[in-house]
């Protein structure tokens, strides 16, 4: 029995890898790697994980890390735009520093800021900082964030990038149970290719897709 995958919903997938915990499919159409649902931990299991996180706003380090981000996304925006920090967790550092640099953002995490109304305006940008590698529903959820986006709108990622099968199998990045879906370049290179978007790498771990100008909706 083949997995279906998340992203692209097609059947084309086959076993990737598998170590002790769980196993590990790739599809073969858009290269995404994900962990079955059936492996996937409870949600209070996810909540209480995340919990043991001690991300402070004010942390330096903790800036210095999201700035590999918030610099090259603030290069592409306007003075003054609007924003969705999106998964922003119970410390919202990313947006305080998009706020300290002129723009307004609104704040949505399913455990920390359910509130949904957020999830029903228009934005000029959209950040997911250390988020798709959660997605249950990554199809779903990247089209809801796209579809938000103004036309020239930017949705700025930070992930960790699938190599090779061999680097795989050492990965750090695999080891937390709430990781359950693993981006490649070559994914994020489809999605561009599907949504008609530019993508830019920046670094190793971000990406930042702009909408076409003359888009609207999806």
């Amino acid at each position: 029995m083949t997995e279906c995958c998340p992203l692209c919903r097609t059947q084309s997938t086959g076993l990737f890898y598998r170590d002790r915990a769980r196993p590990y499919w790739r599809c073969e159409h858009c290269e995404l790697v994900f962990v079955p649902p059936a492996d996937y931990v409870s949600s209070a299991e996810e909540l209480a994980y995340y919990q043991q996180h001690d991300n402070q706003v004010d942390d330096p380090g903790y800036r210095q890390f999201l700035s590999r981000l918030a610099e090259p996304l603030c290069e592409r925006l306007s003075s003054q735009s609007t924003g969705l920090d999106f998964g922003c967790g119970p410390g919202p550092a990313l947006a305080a520093m998009l706020t300290e640099a002129g723009h307004r953002v609104a704040l949505y995490d399913h455990f920390f800021f359910d509130d949904p109304t957020v999830l029903a305006r228009p934005y000029d940008f959209i950040t997911a900082s250390e988020v798709v590698e959660h997605l249950h529903r990554p199809k779903d959820v990247l089209a809801m964030l796209w579809a938000l986006l103004v036309p020239g709108g930017c949705l700025g990622v930070m992930t960790k990038l699938v190599k090779s099968r061999e680097a795989f199998a050492q990965w750090h990045y695999i080891r937390d149970p709430t990781h359950v879906c693993f981006f490649s370049r070559q994914t994020w290179l489809w999605w561009a290719h599907c949504h008609n978007a530019r993508v830019d790498f920046v670094g190793a771990d971000v990406i930042i897709l702009q909408k076409d100008a003359g888009s609207a909706g999806l």
